[in-house]
């Protein structure tokens, strides 16, 4: 999936995008990887938290463009929690998410799911899976 901002100017663009959309100053981060440990679905994810959080310090993220981690992000906010520096880090991985999100491309297609799967799936689940990887 394409993240929407220009490879070439990503360090301005991308950094002030996720400050709007998470409302957090990623530039605080001192890469102390709390966040990481912290992370209950870190072995789940393509980039740990603590690596997500450098790219997109440096607004490199042509480089998470194919990554699953800000997918995988639970939301529990146990990062945000312990980072010494107060920074809500699940926060800045719902805005990543939303980049994506708001170029209309859907991260899983309900419609690609099988139907005696969906039987089986608790509703919550689904509704809970659908707001967070559908446009």
């Amino acid at each position: 999936m394409t993240l929407p901002l220009n490879p070439q100017r990503v360090s301005v663009d991308s950094i002030s995008k996720i400050k709007e959309l998470s409302g957090e100053n990623i530039k605080a981060c001192m890469q102390c990887g709390t966040c990481t440990v912290a992370c209950p679905m870190a072995e789940e994810m393509d980039f740990f938290p603590r690596k997500v959080m450098h790219f997109s310090q440096f607004g490199m993220l042509s480089r998470m463009e194919d990554i699953n981690s800000y997918w995988k992000c639970a939301s529990c906010h146990s990062c945000s929690v312990r980072c010494p520096r107060g920074i809500d880090i699940a926060k800045v991985m719902e805005s990543l998410r939303l980049l994506v999100l708001r170029t209309n491309k859907n991260y899983i297609e309900p419609s690609q799911i099988p139907k005696e799967k969906l039987k089986e799936y608790p509703g919550i689940m689904m509704v809970a899976g659908f707001r967070k990887l559908t446009s």
